[in-house]
């Protein structure tokens, strides 16, 4: 069972647009997609729909249209109720799968709220294989506030894996290896922000062939206690770095869409393929299949399994 983790909520809202974005001019919608949202949302959203048990905790009221659009789904959640709204975040996508997100800052989360967080998680986790930690943090919490859940999670035996960026990403680096999680997510730009590298550069890099830059990297996030890091790259594909060695992967041929939640499925693809107990290697190219399906979908659409090309992604470990 896999326990996810969406501090900052969202209703997410993508708007299908017939012709590239014009700044300060008119711009037709072809197709309006609303839907839950928040990276660990998405995650467990895509293992519900490969038939893997997952919890989706996240603060919202009870009753709230986010909570609505879960138990519709079929997903399994715990809304911890809290007074603030629920975000909802924009995108707008072009028909060459270029997206503009405008997202709403998340509502305030108290300290009684963050101690209920807390403890829910920790009870939960005793019953799972991992729980993920995913997204930006709302007003209120520390900025090392993953750091502090990673250290309340250790006694449970769960495996913990965390998906974040900017100060919360850089806050949990600065206590490494002590509060250390079993996986790490970043994208290019992310892992820069953890080793001190241009993530952009790491990127163009990987577009180019040379995934050397992007597995060194990794390698430095893995030496200071990580067990596994999934780098995903956009359109080049991922990285895979651990002790036992590093895979890149490239991905399957695909008519991109949207790109909203495809790193959120590439989260599910590793985790659900590490459950069954898979390789590392497999575990990328399930990543890879899953990050690359959503990328081919509509707006925050996650994949099924029926949807996704494992054997059209390839995966080879990487010698240098």
């Amino acid at each position: 069972m896999i326990v996810t983790f969406t501090a900052n909520p969202s209703i997410d809202r993508t708007a299908e647009l017939d012709e590239p974005l014009l700044r300060g001019g008119v711009n037709r919608i072809r197709a309006l997609h609303d839907g839950p949202g928040g990276k660990g949302v998405n995650v467990s959203r895509a293992l519900h729909l490969a038939g893997v048990p997952s919890v989706a905790v996240l603060p919202s009221p009870s009753a709230h249209p986010i909570v609505a659009a879960l138990r519709e789904a079929g997903v399994d959640h715990r809304p911890i109720p809290v007074t603030a709204r629920v975000r909802t975040n924009i995108t707008l996508s072009e028909e060459d799968g270029t997206t503009t997100k405008i997202n709403e800052p998340g509502s305030p989360l108290d300290p009684d709220g963050l101690i209920v967080l807390r403890d829910t998680l920790v009870d939960l986790a005793r019953d799972a294989d991992w729980v993920a930690l995913c997204g930006s943090l709302p007003p209120g919490p520390a900025a090392d506030w993953y750091a502090d859940l990673v250290d309340a999670l250790r006694p449970t035996g769960a495996r913990i894996a965390v998906d974040t960026s900017d100060s919360p990403l850089e806050a949990l680096g600065a206590r490494l290896p002590g509060s250390a999680p079993d996986l790490l997510k970043p994208n290019a730009y992310e892992l820069g922000q953890l080793t001190g590298t241009d993530g952009d550069q790491l990127e163009q890099a990987a577009e180019h062939g040379d995934f050397a830059p992007t597995v060194r990297a990794a390698r430095a996030v893995v030496d200071r206690g990580v067990s596994y890091v999934l780098a995903t790259l956009g359109a080049a594909g991922a990285v895979l770095a651990s002790a036992e060695g590093a895979w890149i992967a490239t991905p399957p041929a695909i008519v991109p869409i949207s790109t909203v939640g495809a790193g959120d499925s590439s989260l599910a693809g590793f985790l659900l393929a590490h459950v069954r107990g898979d390789a590392p290697a497999d575990c990328l190219r399930q990543a890879v299949a899953y990050g690359s399906a959503a990328t081919a979908l509509p707006g925050t659409t996650v994949p099924r399994p029926d949807q996704t090309d494992p054997g059209g992604a390839t995966v080879i470990p990487f010698s240098g």
